[in-house]
């Protein structure tokens, strides 16, 4: 069966599944309508991702996309581990601006819900991630809007000594008082 556990942001969920095992390996079932029927997860999806990163300490995010292509995503390590961080950012919300965070291994199998409404970014705490997730929108470029990764209002303590190794695009992002409305 699988395990779900609400976050400090209980949108966000942490979903284990089961896995059953024996001396070939083990099997499990990674997304279920049934089991997740009822909760912040009950979606469809439309799209998955694969994304490799070489270089513990590579941060990707936080990023978002808005209005219509607002994008909910199920995130889970293939390989390694990850510190996995979902910022709230739904006009009204009472828990607006604040973060919640897990890590995710290839060993565990835990997997992270992010709802539409967050920015999403991890970080990679081993070398050599693969990383697979899920989405409920399309990727759509022209509704892309990010948070720069050390917002000192969102103090995110990454688990990198430095620096992190991000893209161009990731170091220039805006601090999440400096957003406006972005349609959540």
């Amino acid at each position: 069966m699988t395990t779900i556990t609400p976050l400090a942001i209980p949108d966000v969920l942490l979903i284990t599944p089961k896995r059953h095992g024996d001396a070939r390996g083990w099997f499990a079932e990674t997304w279920s309508e049934k089991a997740l029927a009822g909760t912040s997860a009950e979606t469809t999806f439309v799209q998955d991702n694969q994304a490799f990163s070489a270089a513990k300490g590579t941060l990707r995010g936080l990023h978002f996309q808005k209005g219509a292509f607002a994008q909910g995503k199920l995130i889970r390590a293939l390989r390694g581990s990850i510190f996995d961080v979902a910022v709230d950012l739904r006009s009204g919300s009472a828990t607006y601006g604040q973060w919640v965070s897990a890590e995710l291994t290839a060993e565990g199998g835990e997997q992270l819900w992010v709802p539409k409404g967050f920015a999403h970014a991890y970080c990679t705490i081993t070398p050599d991630c693969e990383i697979f997730y899920k989405v409920d929108a399309p990727y759509a470029p022209q509704s892309e809007g990010g948070v720069i990764w050390n917002d000192p209002d969102l103090a995110i303590p990454w688990p990198v000594d430095g620096e992190p190794l991000l893209s161009a695009k990731d170091q220039v992002l805006p601090r999440v008082k400096d957003l406006g409305d972005v349609g959540f």
